[in-house]
């Protein structure tokens, strides 16, 4: 109903992962999953995901020993892993950025992800299929007239209300997938969820080592510090119960006074209230299976499928997690593919995802800086991982960087605004800086606004009407 993935899918700790900490809920098909799709992910987005590695300090009081290693024994092995290494002990020595007490702990391989872009990806993808991607549309009826769905969706920008038609409803909203029920379907939800609120803070980077780390707390909760953007770490998450509107969700200070002790108990370099460069929080729709703690709620998922006779299906979709998102939306379709009897078989597994059809990163980027002398590299770099092979979508036909058209700052030109308008549904700064790319780290006020000036102009201007290239 706003933007892509501007709720619960950009506001996530931004991994793809198996979920370690998910064996001690005894979650192994959960966890087999997520680590098979660790690796199709790999392939599919090499631009926008990345191996990570991560270390684990030991503290004996917390957690034995052997109980991590036995965890890591079946991390490693739960399902197929050809990407990765596997996992091992470490010691940590005087270069270490953890406090000199922490002198044992383990590594082991997950993937990063920028989760926003994910959700783009994806929706290219669909588009290119032959979906119709509606932005800014929030769903206020979904009637079953006859055979079909009559659904009325809102446009949140022009206030105007269209009447589609479907032989099939999917009500994947994620954390309003019950209130959907009390709102558009006016019907009672099949399902309980419970939201449950993961806050992050964003510090400048604590250590200049290209690991993550992943720290247990007294209270059996682990943290993670994430490299993020190249200067920044990243801080995350805390579990806590939700109530109200997930799109006002926002850190609380005691998450953040939380994320800081956490982090300052490991950590030579300290970090404090004045060193947050930013926070964001997201809510979890997740099945209530009646677990005590939040922490220990199931991340899996479950389908409703609701179809009375001669009535057009609807298949409601709870709980879920970010790295199973493919093997969810499968299944879903297996599910509401009875249907169709013409739909075809499973085939989203190999295909990259757009912008994903190459092999070496390193190679893209010398291919790029070859290609486009005069471009700084490291708009080079950040182009490959945001774009992939579709950085010269972006590039086709410029010679000079005064082609690019005006600079916004932090290495963001018009060229690129225009792009993201015209491909990428991006209509506002917060779009652009926020969800698309990740400039508002860098970028000033001033910047900002100037940016603002720019979508506002340009938003009747004819260049952003027409296509940038024949055929995105």
């Amino acid at each position: 109903m706003h933007d892509l993935g501007s709720a619960t899918s950009s506001n996530s700790s931004k991994l793809i992962h198996g979920g370690l900490r998910y064996l001690e809920h005894y979650e192994f098909r959960l966890v087999r999953e997520g680590l098979a799709e660790r690796e199709v992910l790999l392939k599919k987005a090499p631009h926008i995901i990345r191996p990570l590695r991560f270390r684990l300090p030991h503290l004996p009081h917390l957690r034995p020993a052997w109980m991590i290693r036995a965890g890591l024994f079946l991390y490693d092995h739960l399902s197929n892993r050809t990407t990765l290494a596997g996992s091992h002990g470490i010691s940590f020595g005087p270069d270490s950025p953890l406090r000199s007490g922490i002198t044992r702990g383990f590594e082991y391989s997950d993937g990063g992800v920028d989760d926003a872009r994910l959700v783009i990806l994806n929706a290219l993808a669909a588009r290119e299929a032959g979906a119709d991607i509606r932005t800014r549309s929030r769903c206020v009826q979904a009637l079953r007239r006859g055979s079909l769905w009559q659904v009325s969706l809102n446009n949140q920008l022009t206030g105007v209300t269209d009447v589609v038609c479907a032989r099939a409803l999917v009500n994947a909203a994620g954390p309003w997938v019950s209130s959907l029920f009390d709102t558009a379907l006016a019907s009672k939800p099949p399902q309980k969820i419970r939201l449950i609120k993961g806050s992050h803070i964003v510090v400048p980077r604590l250590h200049d080592q290209p690991e993550a780390y992943i720290l247990q707390n007294e209270d059996r909760r682990i943290v993670f510090v994430i490299p993020f953007e190249e200067a920044f770490s990243l801080i995350g998450t805390t579990d806590v119960e939700y109530q109200g509107d997930p799109a006002e969700a926002v850190i609380s200070d005691a998450e953040t006074e939380y994320l800081l002790a956490v982090v300052n108990g490991y950590f030579k370099h300290t970090i404090a209230r004045a060193d947050i460069v930013m926070s964001y929080a997201g809510v979890r729709p997740l099945l209530d299976d009646d677990a005590s703690a939040a922490q220990a709620v199931t991340r899996d998922y479950c389908f409703e499928l609701d179809q009375p006779a001669n009535q057009p299906p609807l298949l409601s979709v709870f709980g879920g997690k970010l790295t199973t998102y493919r093997k969810l939306a499968e299944a879903a379709v297996n599910r509401i593919g009875v249907y169709f009897p013409h739909a075809g078989p499973s085939w989203t597994e190999s295909p990259p995802l757009p912008g994903g059809d190459f092999c070496d990163k390193e190679a893209l980027q010398s291919l790029l800086l070859t290609q486009y002398p005069w471009l700084p590299s490291p708009i080079v770099k950040r182009f490959v991982r945001s774009y992939g092979t579709r950085s010269q979508h972006v590039l086709n036909g410029t010679t000079c960087i005064t082609d690019l058209g005006q600079y916004f700052g932090a290495g963001l030109y018009q060229r690129e605004v225009d792009y993201l308008h015209e491909y990428e549904w991006a209509l506002t700064v917060e779009d652009i800086i926020w969800r698309r790319t990740k400039l508002g780290l860098h970028l000033t006020p001033r910047e900002q606004q100037q940016l603002a000036d720019y979508l506002r102009d340009a938003s009747h201007a004819t260049n952003l009407k027409q296509p940038l290239h024949p055929n995105p």
